[in-house]
């Protein structure tokens, strides 16, 4: 699945340079980094919900919906900001030898 991410993460970077006017992802990048923020606290927030209503429903599609427009989102916000998926699943990698109590504790010294 890591190609999906690989080839979202081209278009992504190509849509940077297309016109505000032809690309929701260029006019967010035109926009600057509040727009972008503002973008992924509202998929957040509208992820929670789904989450919510699911677990009320059993059924799971509104949050895989919403899931996927946060992580797209969240993915603007790292190109805008110079860094692609790669840095995200490098850190991933890097914690499964690492307990997530532990883990937790070494970032509050």
């Amino acid at each position: 699945m890591s190609d999906v991410l690989d080839r979202l993460a081209e278009v992504l970077e190509a849509r940077k340079q297309a016109s505000p006017d032809s690309s929701y992802v260029a006019s967010l990048h035109a926009k600057g980094l509040n727009k972008i923020l503002e973008k992924v606290g509202e998929e957040s927030v509208e992820t929670l919900l789904a989450a919510k209503d699911a677990a009320a429903s059993g059924d799971n599609s509104d949050l895989i919906y919403e899931t996927a427009d946060l992580w797209f989102h969240s993915l603007v916000m790292l190109s805008h900001l110079g860094e692609s998926h790669e840095a995200v699943l490098a850190e991933l990698a890097r914690r499964f030898d690492l307990s997530g109590l532990d883990e937790k504790a070494s970032r509050q010294s």
